[in-house]
């Protein structure tokens, strides 16, 4: 029987307001999906002004933007700075897609009758915008540099002690 390696799940309790992650790459955690991508500085700051998807044009000057943060934090063998890119891109998929299906952005009622999902409307100009950054997004998570930076940083920072 083959035991699966586990890992450090994303710290919220952390003072994300005064650690500055490149110099401590030892405490960030991957985490799931976009965990932290809003948090975790200076990465951030760098990236969240170039991040955008109102039209599909948009979406792909910022998914190519972004994708060039990627590539220059690759440089740098910056494994956070290409995970932070890696988020990001996957958020604006994932918002993108979410006004596609819901015009206002939200998908649950806030009505007192508890919460009901609202029927979805496509909006084919944000499904066009989701396409852009799903492609430059799986580009970027399936990168081998990535891929080996991330197996790394996992085994270095994230690994869980095995009884």
């Amino acid at each position: 029987m083959t035991k699966k390696t586990s890992f450090r799940a994303f710290d919220y309790t952390l003072d994300f307001d005064r650690i500055n992650f490149r110099e401590r790459p030892d405490l960030y955690r991957i985490g799931k999906g976009e965990q932290g991508v809003l948090l975790v500085e200076p990465y951030k700051s760098e990236i969240l002004p170039h991040w955008r998807f109102k039209t599909p044009d948009i979406a792909r000057e910022s998914a190519r933007q972004i994708y060039q943060m990627f590539l220059e934090y690759k440089q740098a063998s910056d494994f956070v700075g290409m995970d932070m890119a890696r988020k990001f891109l996957q958020m604006g998929y994932t918002r993108s897609r979410r006004y596609a299906n819901h015009k206002t952005g939200r998908k649950y009622t806030d009505s007192g009758e508890g919460k009901k999902e609202l029927p979805r409307e496509e909006d084919p100009v944000k499904a066009a915008s989701a396409k852009e950054f799903y492609a430059v997004w799986q580009k970027a998570r399936n990168d081998e540099t990535y891929l080996q930076l991330k197996r790394s940083h996992q085994e270095q920072y994230e690994r869980l002690e095995e009884n």
